[in-house]
């Protein structure tokens, strides 16, 4: 096994908090290897000006960290599983899930203010969450919000938007638990596949004996059923989807959302089935969506 492990990771203050809480479990668990952090900035972290669909999709959060694990500059990546491309290198795959954190997206207001002002635009770059938050606020309009979590705080504090929308597990794992307005069930706004899982990636053939018990069963089986789902629809950053399962004993649940683009038609849904096959549960409800 190895001595070191090289940890990459995006800069953002949640990524680096993100990369640590995988770094301390693999030191905790191992003590006498180290871990150490490589940071970096990713093309989707330096272009702000534009919607994702529009310069490349989620891909470009992991473009560069992908380039530094075949470069054998990093051993590892961690990623929030949310903006992991659906279709992955075969010498990249996935070799760890955290246990979710609290799954939600929730409603983000200006410092003091108790309710959305709709005479301004909500701050949000996600076609999923405006889908859903406008069956709920029909009032409401959009006006794109991109960076990170910290800078789109300071857009709304400063006045730009009357609200914004983020996942609650990211805000929690900063400390910002406090800034949460409301939180929307997962019912009102269905999440982004993985969303509140972290994702640890690695390079096929490596040796990961380190991470032994970092990966929770029940976000595994949700992450492969949900990952399934937008896959089997062919789903991009472009594209409206949404999915999210629950394990009750031994059956998984999905709940999912699938804009079509081309027919204007608004697909929901949910399906059951055996945690023994998560993926085809998400791909059986994507076919059904697709034959309606």
């Amino acid at each position: 096994m190895k001595s070191k492990v090289v940890i990459g990771s995006r800069e953002s203050k949640l990524a680096v908090i993100q990369s640590e809480m995988v770094r301390d479990y693999i030191v905790k668990q191992n003590p006498r290897m180290e871990a150490e952090i490589l940071t970096m900035k990713t093309t989707g972290d330096k272009i702000l000006n534009q919607a994702l669909e529009k310069i490349g999709g989620k891909g470009l959060f992991v473009k560069e960290l992908d380039i530094a694990l075949m470069e054998k500059r990093s051993d590892l990546s961690v990623h929030s599983l949310k903006d992991v491309p659906m279709e992955l290198p075969e010498e990249l795959p996935l070799v760890g899930f955290s246990k979710r954190e609290d799954p939600r997206d929730v409603l983000v207001l200006p410092e003091g203010a108790t309710e959305i002002d709709f005479s301004k635009p909500v701050g949000c770059s996600s076609r999923r969450r405006m889908i859903q938050f406008q069956k709920m606020y029909p009032q409401a309009t959009f006006q794109t919000i991109r960076g990170n979590v910290q800078t789109r705080l300071r857009k709304l504090d400063e006045g730009q938007y009357s609200a914004t929308i983020l996942a609650a597990a990211g805000l929690k794992r900063l400390g910002l638990e406090h800034r949460i307005s409301r939180y929307f069930t997962t019912e009102e706004m269905i999440p982004a596949a993985g969303q509140a899982i972290l994702a640890v990636q690695g390079r096929a053939g490596d040796d990961f004996g380190f991470l032994q018990g970092y990966t929770d069963r029940e976000a595994e089986l949700c992450a492969l059923c949900e990952r399934a789902f937008v896959r089997a629809l062919g789903g991009s950053c472009s594209t409206p989807v949404a999915a999210f399962g629950e394990v009750t004993g031994e059956m998984i649940t999905l709940n999912a959302l699938y804009f079509d683009d081309a027919s204007g038609k608004l697909h929901t849904g949910r399906r059951s089935g055996s945690v023994l096959e998560p993926e085809k549960v998400g791909m059986k409800l994507a076919e059904e969506f697709l034959r309606e």
